[in-house]
Formats: C-alpha cells, structure tokens, sequence
C-alpha cells in the first residue's frame, strides 16, 4: 500500500493558493502502520495557544524567516510540538493548499510516513495530547453537511472518534487525503 500511495501522490499535480494575501503555514499528515492498520497521528492543542484553542489538528504552524521552505515550516514545528524529529519523517507528497476561514492562514499539507512505535514528546505549551485514528474508523466516521456563508453554499465536513470531534481546515485536508487513500486501496 505504501508504495502504491507514494506513487500515485507523486504522478497529482498540487493545487495551490496564490495571491491571497494569507498567512503561510504548513502541516504534516502523519500516517503509520500500528498493529497493520494505518493510522493518522493528530493533536490536541492546548488552551495555552493564541488560536485554535483546544481544536484537533495535524502538526504545523506558522512559517518564519528562519524556515527555507514550507516543508521545513511543518517539520520544525512537528519537532517543537510532538517532538517527532525530521529525520524520522517520509515525505510522501505535498497535498493540496487549504485555507483557515476563521484566521487567515494558507495551509500547505505534507502527507508523510512515521515510524511506530515512536518516543513522542508532548510540549504542553502548544500541544496537549497527542490523538491516534485508525484511517478505517474515519473513513467509517466522516459526515458532511451543506451551510451558507456569506450567500455561499460550503460542504464542511467532520469526524468523529472517541468524543473527538476533527473539524475546520483539518477535516477538510483529512477529506482530500481519504479520497486519495480509498482510491488507491482499492486499487490494490
């Protein structure tokens, strides 16, 4: 499976978000095999936090001067908040541009493979818990419902795992990966 995903996310061409005027950002998509079942490792930030209090998200952040790209925004922040180290992490393909309606920010996705088990190092500071998802339950748990904003119809779209509740920017990146991943298992 891993190398038919890998191959097939390389063949997709990227679509990005340009000339918006949004704040860069960049998150990994963390997918590892627990047990043989694949899995997505996501956070649960921390009340600390300026935005997003308490949300359930993929490791990232906002990226700075000291980031060459966009790929070494998501991988610094993944060390800071989980401690999961760069060279731990396979970058798969980078997934679509997203954006975060209510802050502003463009959100570039990395879908990366992790090992597990893994010594992962909460910060407290920007992350509270780390969340694991076996990829079958939110495939299972995925929901969708039509809303109007701003005299437009949107599809948000959310899943549920364990009292759990994956939302916003982060349901929507989750949605795009599903739908890559589901088509390329059935493939095999």
């Amino acid at each position: 499976m891993q190398s038919k995903l890998k191959q097939f996310l390389s063949t997709r061409e990227k679509q990005y978000i340009t000339g918006s005027g949004r704040i860069p950002a960049a998150v990994i998509l963390p997918l590892y095999v627990k047990r043989g079942r694949y899995h997505i490792l996501f956070i649960k930030r921390t009340d600390k936090v300026t935005r997003h209090k308490g949300e359930i998200s993929f490791p990232g952040g906002v990226h700075e001067k000291r980031d060459k790209t966009l790929r070494d925004t998501a991988l610094r922040e993944c060390t800071e908040e989980i401690g999961l180290l760069a060279r731990d992490v396979e970058i798969l393909s980078e997934l679509d541009d997203e954006v975060s309606v209510a802050t502003n920010y463009v959100i570039s996705p990395f879908a990366a493979l992790i090992p597990w088990p893994y010594h992962f190092k909460v910060d407290g500071r920007e992350t509270e818990a780390i969340i694991e998802v076996p990829v079958s339950a939110l495939l299972k748990s995925g929901r969708s419902r039509q809303e109007i904003r701003d005299s437009k119809t949107i599809t948000v779209y959310f899943y549920h795992h364990q009292g759990q509740v994956i939302w916003g920017a982060t349901a929507r990146i989750l949605k795009k990966f599903l739908d890559i991943f589901n088509r390329v298992g059935q493939d095999i």
